[in-house]
């Protein structure tokens, strides 16, 4: 197994410093990909790569979203020749104590994908917890189980291989949408889920690319064609399980 750290970022300067600093203790590689941040955060992770030899910025001229921003890092992660990607945010909302616990269980269990289960303090606007919340039922739903323990936190072991074989051969947006996205896809392509409960915390003035329209339009977007898309992917099931060729 050869993981890395891997932190998408888009105008995060004023967070980063300390994220890194921080994750210095694990001894990991880590990928930063810039989603087309401006100048004054460009030049932050300038510095920073020159301070942390382990830190390597993959820069992105146009910001694409998150989801462009993480398939960026996936691809490239793979190409490094790395096994696993260990995903977390730029902003400061995820424990970097816990890198360790979610490097355990992806080395016990390399084929599977491992979801931070965010526990929040008071900090968590109310209207992300119950957007989440409704997102975890959806998800529940659409993969008949309870496995998924939230499909929306980004603190993440992302088994690469898997992971790029996939998005190289179906298609998922580019926005925040596609951090549920590809929990179902993988779970529908038959990965197992492990948990780790994580804590997540919100900093009162801290920036947010979170558009509570847009987005909760694209996240809606993503669930709609996934009830569509159940029949098919029963019949395929069903079809599967009649084949001798699959026995």
């Amino acid at each position: 197994m050869k993981p890395c750290l891997l932190i998408p970022i888009y105008d995060h300067g004023r967070e980063i410093p300390a994220v890194l600093d921080a994750l210095a203790v694990h001894d990991l590689p880590c990928l930063v990909i810039d989603d087309g941040s401006a100048v004054p955060t460009r030049d932050t992770l300038n510095a920073l790569a020159a301070k942390h030899p382990w830190v390597e910025v993959h820069r992105r001229e146009k910001n694409g979203g998150r989801g462009a921003a993480l398939k960026t890092g996936y691809r490239l992660a793979h190409r490094r020749g790395f096994s696993h990607a260990i995903q977390l945010d730029a902003d400061g909302q995820h424990d970097p104590a816990d890198v360790s616990r979610f490097v355990e269980t992806v080395a016990k269990y390399p084929e599977a994908l491992v979801l931070g289960a965010p526990v929040f303090d008071a900090s968590v606007p109310k209207g992300r917890l119950y957007g989440r919340q409704l997102s975890r039922a959806m998800v529940w739903g659409l993969t008949a189980s309870f496995q998924v323990g939230d499909p929306l936190c980004g603190f993440r072991g992302i088994p690469l291989a898997e992971t790029v074989a996939l998005l190289d051969t179906t298609p998922t947006g580019d926005h925040m949408e596609f951090d549920p996205e590809l929990v179902l896809a993988l779970v529908w392509r038959g990965a197992a889920v492990h948990n780790i409960p994580t804590r997540v915390v919100y900093d009162a003035f801290g920036l947010s690319h979170f558009d509570m329209l847009r987005d909760n339009a694209r996240l809606s977007w993503v669930y709609t064609r996934a009830v569509f898309s159940l029949p098919l992917r029963l019949a395929e099931r069903l079809g599967r399980r009649g084949d001798p060729a699959a026995s």
